[in-house]
């Protein structure tokens, strides 16, 4: 389905990307400190509304 040369290229776009998206994730990381720092509880808010309406799915049923 794929010649080798296309795997290869697969390969290296992969290796390369993760390097310079790691690469880029550290440097913007004080940004990320100061805007994004109380957004777990977002988070955490999203993770128990979806448990909380699997919850009452269930006990509806």
């Amino acid at each position: 389905m794929f010649s080798t040369g296309q795997w290869i290229f697969a390969g290296f776009f992969l290796i390369t990307f993760i390097i310079v998206m790691i690469f880029m994730y550290r440097k913007d990381l004080n940004l990320h400190r100061k805007y994004y720092k109380n957004s777990i509880f977002v988070l955490i808010g999203f993770i128990a509304f979806i448990l909380l309406l699997f919850v009452i799915k269930l006990y509806l049923k």
